[in-house]
């Protein structure tokens, strides 16, 4: 398993934070990795939400289908699965007086074989937790 965490406080209030999060499809917007996201299931964002996600690691394409597993003005939770692994993007808002406070979480957990790997690979993930946060602050700074 690997394990990255980074926290952001951008100037916009928690509730359209907590909106623009929902919608995983915007980690085109500030994943690196991503190369793709859309949303495979139809109706209204809510818990149960489904997106197909097409991303870019260490030179290799991986794709995972993420669901929306928690949704509430605090938290926003997607778990993303493959034959090699299960992600966890966990989002924790915490809104204050200069505006919302943005704890994201990332698990990743690895698969049979690839097990082997995960410790291999945690620099890798740190490093891309470095790109994450600046642009997870621009776009979500955009919303104040």
């Amino acid at each position: 398993m690997v394990q990255v965490e980074r926290t952001v406080t951008v100037g916009a209030p928690i509730g359209p934070v907590a909106e623009y999060l929902a919608d995983f499809a915007h980690t085109e917007e500030w994943d690196p990795g991503t190369i793709s996201c859309s949303r495979t299931s139809p109706g209204p964002i809510e818990v149960g939400t489904q997106w197909h996600n097409v991303s870019e690691f260490r030179g290799r394409r991986t794709e995972l289908e993420y669901r929306l597993t928690r949704r509430s003005a605090g938290r926003v939770t997607f778990v993303g699965k493959n034959k090699t692994a299960t992600s966890t993007d966990d989002f924790t808002l915490t809104a204050g007086p200069d505006g919302t406070t943005v704890r994201y979480q990332a698990t990743i957990e690895f698969n049979g074989w690839a097990k082997l790997a995960g410790p291999l690979l945690k620099r890798e993930f740190e490093r891309l937790g470095d790109e994450v946060a600046p642009a997870l602050s621009r776009v979500l700074g955009a919303l104040g």
